[in-house]
């Protein structure tokens, strides 16, 4: 398992990602990057946690270890690759 769906993509050998969403992570820092130019202090900027979380899953390697995902866990799965 992994914390970051770019070791789960195709050509990995990675089975599960559960982690931060790295789109909603680059919005923070966006975030970040636009207060200090308007004069926020970097120690007074207040430190946030990811609210959106992926579950990434790799059949290929699912199958390639013999595993069965249940039903239910692959409905609760943001992406499934095949």
């Amino acid at each position: 398992m992994y914390p970051s769906k770019v070791f789960v993509d195709p050509g990995s050998d990675g089975l599960l990602s559960y982690g931060p969403s790295s789109i909603d992570l680059g919005r923070l820092a966006a975030a970040y990057v636009d207060k200090i130019p308007r004069g926020a202090r970097p120690g007074a900027l207040p430190v946030e946690q990811p609210t959106t979380f992926e579950l990434v899953m790799n059949l290929k390697t699912a199958r390639a270890m013999g595993l069965t995902i249940p039903q239910s866990l692959l409905l609760r799965a943001d992406q499934v690759l095949q």
